[in-house]
């Protein structure tokens, strides 16, 4: 699919040995993320607008505005997660870099409010790669 941008709300539920998440929203710059996160994972993925320096996201009828201080010393992250869209369970592979950090959201639109929770949270800032299995 090739580079693209997303935003979404990824709440961890109470899982087995590895933590499990339930994506809500997602929003990406990229038609061919869209129908493959449709189309495999059972993403409900929706087609957005990023700014160029991608802490705001438009879409139809809604926005979100995120910003992060980041704190601390830059750790490597890895390992796995399970991605619960369905009955069936996709294992995420992460390996990369991030730091933990506040991170303050402001979401629009009668929807968002609820999913993606405006106000001040703790987070991680990372970059690295994800891979999505085939769900089982």
């Amino acid at each position: 699919m090739g580079p693209y941008r997303e935003v979404f709300a990824g709440p961890l539920l109470r899982g087995t040995v590895l933590p499990v998440v339930h994506v809500p929203f997602i929003a990406v710059d990229s038609l061919p993320s869209v129908h493959g996160g449709r189309a495999h994972w059972s993403l409900p993925k929706t087609l957005a607008r990023f700014s160029a320096d991608g802490r705001t996201v438009t879409g139809d009828g809604w926005s979100v505005a995120v910003t992060a201080q980041e704190r601390g010393p830059r750790l490597p992250v890895r390992g796995p997660l399970v991605n619960a869209q369905t009955e069936q369970r996709a294992v995420v592979s992460l390996r990369g870099r991030g730091r933990l950090a506040r991170v303050r959201v402001v979401a629009e639109g009668l929807v968002l409010r609820g999913w993606l929770g405006t106000g001040t949270h703790p987070g991680l800032v990372a970059e690295g790669h994800l891979v999505v299995q085939a769900p089982r």
